[in-house]
């Protein structure tokens, strides 16, 4: 709510002043100076809303609300089109008219007028209205074939020069009419990509499918308009070129398997080759590669990339490797990777090389000084200790081991149970990479990379062990990756693999594995079904290991049975 005194009237900030009232700059009884400002209808009801698009802070918070003392009736709450009771710089009647002619349209200067909303004022009540905005990110044209029938579709961000962002999507007609007229990356001294976009539909956003931080999505059809501006304002100073939603390396555990896309920037450290995946449900065949990024936290993370940005991007990624390029990856998604952590793109997804932002030229600045000779080591490492299993889907071994359990996606549980068993004569480890964990071959005393298409004079063991889980209700065969197996086993693949080495008669080898036979854990597994050659099998993995609270075990069944007993 705003008061100059003498009125009020219900506003809103957009989303990117959010840091500011977090900040405590913006404060309750706080004074502010309104520098722009729009109205919005409020649905049902007869008055409207202030959209404050820019202002700046005057004041702290006061002793008391400005004009309580000397009014005592009450406060008229509604808010005019023009409302009379915000400050705003006083400006002369020509340079309002240069504002209002910079503005307009071609066609406004011929007399027509048109009004030009920013992005934060919209909302999916408002009927006809025009914005000025730049494509930001433009996603390729796909096609798809659903129940309703078979269509094309296609994606472009739009920002405008307050920086607000938002996805608009097309189908069929819209699709096929408005692909070939929004451009991306198209610049002369006169013509920039902004437009005049206007009569779309907005609905609340879907934060799976797009990165953009805003409310709503637009839909934009085949009677929306869409006109190219075609006069200098729209250079990057006015409206800016792309607003990134960078995540660092270190914290991507917290967006695993959550399906929010955000962007990724890093230090391309290996470029594996182009292999061919071919999709289960219509057999169709995707181009795929795979490269390991590293920024300032000596964090690397390996990113797949997927058809033409495998073939096209990737094919120059991999030309530029020894130039160790900066790469910022447009709306990625994280998944879990062997209880790790990778990046995968998405149908939305962009690539630019050494694109020249300040991220960028502070991340290069980085590696050339110290980040090239820096230890590395994989985001996944040791990521299962600090996460450490929760008590969510408390389940027992009898619950995850249903044959339906897992089907169509993963499903995690938390269970407290006994390792019973470790087959000593498994393969327990395999060669890996040291940058990017993947499986290397021996050539001639080094080691190569098919991933990172590079030889290494070092490379180190990880496991890959198989053990049984037994608990009241039954018994599984699980898989444990390194991080688990290690802090089950307490020693390293290298160190057990010495050890089997050295033992001539496996005693001090099956003794390791015998130490923690029937020992409890509390273990946060996943359970997802897979197929081989025609059979479907169900496959449980290990993704944390605690040590058993008895304390807190016994509060949770005392909890079960007064729920079972009520």
């Amino acid at each position: 709510m705003l008061s100059d005194g003498s009125m009020k009237a219900k506003a809103m900030l957009p989303t990117h002043m959010s840091a500011e009232v977090e900040a405590g700059k913006i404060q309750h009884l706080g004074l502010i100076r309104v520098l722009s400002h729009a109205t919005s209808v409020i649905p049902n009801l007869p008055n409207k809303a202030l959209i404050v698009t820019d202002c700046e802070v005057v004041s702290g918070a006061l002793d008391r609300e400005v004009g309580s003392e000397s009014s005592s009736s009450a406060q008229k709450t509604q808010c005019d089109e023009k409302p009379k009771f915000l400050s705003a710089p006083v400006k002369s009647a020509a340079q309002i008219v240069q504002e209002e002619h910079g503005r307009a349209a071609p066609a406004a200067r011929m007399g027509v007028s048109r009004r030009v909303y920013p992005l934060v004022s919209l909302t999916p009540y408002q009927g006809s209205w025009t914005i000025k905005v730049r494509v930001t990110s433009k996603g390729p044209l796909r096609t798809y074939r659903n129940a309703r029938g078979e269509g094309s579709v296609f994606n472009v961000e739009l920002t405008d020069e307050d920086g607000t962002q938002i996805q608009a999507t097309m189908f069929k007609e819209a699709a096929e009419k408005f692909y070939p007229m929004f451009e991306l990356g198209k610049a002369t001294s006169f013509l920039y990509q902004v437009y005049y976009v206007s009569n779309g539909n907005l609905r609340m956003a879907n934060r799976r499918f797009s990165a953009v931080k805003n409310d709503y999505e637009m839909t934009l059809n085949a009677s929306s308009g869409v006109e190219e501006v075609t006069e200098p304002d729209g250079k990057p100073g006015v409206i800016p070129l792309v607003k990134y939603n960078f995540v660092k390396i270190e914290d991507l555990a917290a967006y695993v398997n959550k399906r929010e896309l955000f962007d990724a920037i890093g230090i391309v450290q290996s470029v594996s080759s182009t292999m061919s995946v071919r999709r289960k449900v219509d057999n169709t065949e995707f181009a795929k590669r795979e490269i390991v990024l590293v920024d300032q936290s000596q964090k690397t993370v390996a990113v797949s990339l997927w058809s033409s940005l495998a073939v096209e991007d990737g094919a120059k990624l991999l030309e530029m490797l020894p130039d160790a390029p900066v790469v910022v990856i447009r709306s990625v998604r994280a998944n879990d990777f062997q209880a790790g952590v990778s990046l995968s793109t998405s149908p939305n997804s962009m690539v630019w090389i050494n694109p020249d932002i300040p991220e960028a030229r502070e991340l290069r600045s980085w590696y050339d000084e110290s980040g090239k000779d820096a230890t590395l080591t994989s985001v996944g490492a040791g990521l299962s200790q600090r996460a450490g299993p929760t008590n969510d889907n408390r389940a027992d071994i009898s619950d995850i081991t249903a044959p339906s359990v897992g089907e169509g996606k993963a499903a995690y549980f938390t269970v407290r149970a006994c390792i019973s068993y470790i087959k000593p004569d498994q393969t327990m480890w395999y060669t890996a990479c040291s940058t990017c964990n993947r499986k290397v071959s021996e050539d001639s005393s080094r080691f190569w990379c098919e991933a990172c298409q590079r030889h290494f004079d070092t490379a180190s063991r990880r496991y890959i062990m198989l053990a049984k889980l037994t608990d009241h209700s039954g018994d599984a065969w699980v898989s444990f990756f390194n991080d688990q197996a290690e802090q089950i086993l307490g020693v390293s693949a290298d160190e057990l693999a010495t050890i089997k080495s050295q033992d001539d008669d496996q005693r001090q080898y099956s003794s390791q594995l015998s130490k923690v036979v029937w020992s409890s854990y509390v273990f946060r597994v996943s359970v997802a079904q897979t197929e081989y050659l025609g059979e479907k099998r169900q496959r449980i993995t290990i993704r944390a290991v605690n040590d058993t609270d008895w304390a807190s075990e016994s509060r949770l069944l005392l909890a079960k049975m007064k729920l079972e007993s009520s």
